[in-house]
This record gives structure tokens, sequence and C-alpha cells, in this order.
């Protein structure tokens, strides 16, 4: 029979192989704290720079329905930053050359926004909080004219030059884009285009019968939707090394975030 001091002994040895547990304990607190944390500040960081790009938006939806009054044009404020709509003969039948009466109308345009608050932020000098805190996370504002151009359901003929509404509706956004980009005289970087042909009609034509009826909601459907934008994104890097460094940095932090997410075994 083992005497109390075996027993003594046996308790001491079983209280030190169990010691790690409680300062290890407080360590992944700590740790899980700290990660706490740091999602909050950035959830936070987030938040604050979409308030500001919304107060930016706001700001120049405001100056552009004041400044541009055009029974063709149509502009509103949509999650998807500020969209311009132009309706009406924009287009010759079947073509993607712009209407002369409406050239106008789209250097008007053009030239309003190149003097809106979204181009302007330093001049106008009411978003320096914003543009010191992009450069502190090493960041930059993404600023952006979106052209989005839209055909009626109409089949082309087979001798036209566009093999589809795709094809037609692309070619017609991208020559809005270059009268844009012309008479703006803001830089290329800001403007792209695309074309969504026959696929996203504003009116259901194929359930009107009457043909003088559909044809009218077919030229609401015929359209050009430009979208200005804005949002944060890193920073362009200086040298394919910094890029590298970076694209590393973030497979890393892919990886940790990966092996959080892992199930415990």
């Amino acid at each position: 029979m083992q005497d109390y001091s075996s027993f003594q002994q046996a308790d001491s040895s079983d209280d030190d192989s169990q010691a790690w547990a409680v300062p290890f304990a407080d360590m992944m607190t700590l740790l899980l704290t700290l990660f706490i944390l740091l999602i909050v500040i950035l959830k936070e960081s987030e938040k604050f720079i979409d308030k500001q790009i919304n107060l930016i938006l706001d700001a120049t939806y405001e100056q552009l329905i004041q400044e541009i009054d055009n029974e063709n044009v149509v502009i509103e404020r949509v999650t998807k930053g500020i969209q311009i709509t132009i309706r009406g003969n924009l287009f010759r039948s079947m073509k993607a050359d712009v209407n002369p009466q409406f050239v106008p109308i789209i250097s008007d345009i053009s030239k309003i926004i190149k003097g809106c608050e979204l181009f302007n932020l330093e001049k106008t000098g009411n978003y320096n909080s914003l543009l010191d805190y992009l450069k502190k996370g090493n960041l930059e504002l993404n600023l952006e004219v979106r052209c989005e151009g839209h055909t009626d359901n109409a089949k082309l003929p087979p001798n036209s030059k566009f093999k589809s509404n795709w094809e037609l509706s692309s070619a017609r956004s991208l020559e809005v884009v270059r009268l844009m980009s012309n008479d703006s005289d803001l830089p290329e970087k800001y403007f792209s285009y695309i074309g969504y042909g026959e696929y996203r009609p504003l009116i259901d034509v194929t359930t009107i019968k009457d043909l003088n009826e559909k044809r009218d909601a077919r030229t609401y459907n015929r359209r050009v939707e430009i979208y200005l934008d804005a949002f944060a994104r890193p920073k362009t890097r200086s040298s394919k090394e910094e890029f590298i460094l970076m694209q590393e940095g973030k497979v890393e932090s892919y990886k940790m975030e990966k092996e959080d997410k892992r199930p415990n075994d």
C-alpha cells in the first residue's frame, strides 16, 4: 500500500503536467480578442469610406439634376451610383452612330460631369479627411464613368454589320464613351463600356399585341445608361517587386484565415 507521501507526489506531478493549460488558455483568449478588434476596426474603416463616398455621390447627384434639363435624359440616384439614362432616337436604326441631334446633349452632359463634385474632390476641399484616410491606408479612390448599352428585341437583318444585339449594344455604348471622353477632356482611365443587348429591357414587349404600342415601348428599351461611381482600391504598385510582395501578403493572410476556419480534430 502506498503511503501518504506517494499520493502527494502523484498529485504534484499531475498539477505540473497541466500547469501549461492556464497560460495557454489566457494567450488564446487574448489572440481571439485581438482578432475581434481587428475585424471591428476593419468594418469601421469600410463604413467610414462608404459613408464618405455616398456623401460625394449625393452632392454630385444634386448638382446634375440642377444642371441637366432635357426630356430625353433621366437622372436617378441608385445603388450602383448615379444613373444617367439617355432615351429616344439616340442611334440610327441598327447602327452605332449617334444621331446628330443628340451629340450636343452628350457633350453638355460630359462637360457637366467634368465640373461636378466627384471629379473635383481636391479642389473643393470638402473631403480631405477621406483623401488623407485613403493615403494612410495605401488606398486610392477609383472614379468611374461606365456606359451600358441596351437594344430592343428586334432581330438584326442578315446583312447587318453586327452579328447580334450584344455587339450592337456594345458598339453603341463605346460610341457614347468616345464622345464623352473627347468632350469632357477627362482621362480615358475613368471610362468603360458594356453591352447587354436586348436582355435587360425596361418594358416586356413580348406581351404587347398592338404594333404601335409595341413600337413605342421598344424606344424605351433602346437606351444608354451612364453610371457615375467611386470605390476604394489598393494603390497601383510602382514596381513588379512591390506588387509581388503585396500578393504574397494577401496569400499569407488567406492561409491564416483558412487555418482559423479549419474545424478542430
